[in-house]
């Protein structure tokens, strides 16, 4: 079997490579292009078999672009893998060994987490073995098709060649990596989540940040309220209106992304529904958005119109002040605790809404029908047409469940408004330009 050799292998920080991505597997360049777009790390590679003669063929042909997808691929992915893991050592700075970073992406069908931890070197003699270690890989099956296998390929990508490729990549990186499925019923969204959220978690890493410890030095520097982010963001003077008028109800809703600068007073919410307007509070006040919400509504008749006009109104709201989202670091997750209550929110603005949860609503263990004065059904409809509206893709995953529904609830509010905050901050490295591999989120 000829060996493959590999030329331009680059891992640049925050630069891009003047290389191409070629593997010879197109799906597999895709995946491997979630580095430039999330890591900000410059990646290019070039496969070609040992003896084999320069490409002939258009290089944006299918037929050169899947040139090795028939081959048994193993071998190409593992080393590419060990290439890309001895460029990323170089890149990750030694004054962060021992330090973890965790991140998850979430796509509409899937929500991958991925941890890091960079290894302290045993040695410092060179040849040593790596420290890196694969430690733990359950993204399989890949999706619900077919029944209880998933698929065997995405696109020429074999998928057990997905393990391979991080296997690899951890050995010869010096870093630890656990991957696993949290959720998932696509196969190419399952991949494609693992490796976004390794790029995020990678991302992190080198800035010596963290999604589980926001109050560190190095993430108030990056993030706080006296960084370079934090003030970007005030420039851009980001905000919504909306009033709305119909038989049902009359809406005013207002929003803006400027830090709260008159701390709990720049929050009022006013729907006549005090749980709703608990929810919208602490959403608002974790985001650090500054909100006006008044609704006249026929409370006479239900919650419901009142409850799913608002949710629907701030939505757009949200929307429209977040424009084109160039430029903003677009993803986090973060936790929100409330009473008993724990939950997890993983946001993506990423104009493909979605809104999966596990939250225990229909399951709640009083057997409940009202979280106060908001009946429990319209909660899970609030977060629907909130996120819906707002073109989010959120996952909410409950760790601990609240002694109440509204324990939940409230857990879950806090949780979305922190993330929010995290997904909307600008990240000054990208140059207004959108974090994605498409260039775009507007189509």
């Amino acid at each position: 079997m000829a060996a493959f050799i590999l030329t331009n292998v680059t891992c640049l920080e925050l630069c891009k490579s003047p290389h191409p991505i070629s593997t010879g597997i197109g799906f597999f360049d895709h995946m491997i292009d979630q580095l430039n777009s999330h890591a900000q790390i410059g990646v290019s590679v070039t496969v070609r078999k040992e003896g084999e003669a320069e490409a002939t063929l258009d290089a944006s042909s299918a037929e050169h672009v899947n040139r090795y997808g028939t081959e048994d691929q193993s071998s190409l992915v593992g080393t590419v893998g060990a290439a890309l893991g001895r460029e990323l050592k170089k890149i990750v700075p030694a004054k962060n060994e021992n330090a973890t970073s965790r991140f998850c992406c979430p796509l509409d069908e899937a929500l991958v987490e991925c941890i890091l931890t960079k290894r302290a070197s045993s040695s410092n003699r060179e040849g040593d073995d790596p420290q890196g270690k694969l430690i733990q890989f359950s993204l399989a099956p890949y999706g619900k098709y077919p029944a209880n296998k998933g698929r065997s390929k995405i696109g020429c990508l074999q998928t057990c060649c997905v393990e391979t490729f991080f296997e690899n990549l951890a050995q010869h990186s010096g870093l630890h990596i656990s991957l696993s499925k949290i959720r998932g019923d696509n196969g190419h969204h399952v991949v494609e989540s693992a490796f976004k959220a390794f790029s995020r978690a990678l991302r992190n890493l080198i800035d010596g940040t963290d999604t589980n410890n926001t109050s560190s030095e190095q993430f108030m520097t990056m993030w706080g309220e006296r960084s370079e982010s934090h003030s970007e963001g005030l420039q851009l003077a980001r905000e919504g209106r909306l009033e709305r008028c119909t038989k049902e109800t009359s809406i005013l809703v207002h929003a803006c992304f400027d830090g709260l600068p008159n701390g709990r007073d720049s929050v009022h919410v006013d729907t006549g529904i005090k749980t709703m307007d608990e929810l919208l509070s602490v959403l608002a006040r974790e985001a650090c958005i500054s909100m006006e919400v008044k609704c006249k509504g026929d409370l006479y008749v239900d919650d419901h119109h009142t409850s799913e006009d608002v949710a629907i109104a701030l939505g757009q709201v949200m929307n429209h002040a977040l424009g084109t989202k160039a430029g903003l670091n677009r993803m986090w997750c973060a936790v929100g605790t409330f009473g008993d209550a724990e939950v997890e929110v993983t946001m993506d603005l990423s104009n493909r809404p979605c809104i999966t949860h596990n939250l225990s609503l229909s399951s709640n263990p009083n057997n409940e029908e009202y979280a106060g004065d908001l009946s429990v059904e319209m909660i899970d409809h609030v977060l629907e047409s909130l996120v819906i509206n707002s073109k989010f893709t959120v996952h909410f995953v409950q760790n601990k469940v609240g002694q109440d529904v509204e324990e939940t609830a409230l857990a879950a509010a806090c949780a979305y408004g922190k993330a929010l905050r995290m997904c909307a901050a600008v990240d000054p490295r990208r140059a207004g330009k959108t974090a994605s591999s498409k260039g775009t989120l507007s189509v």
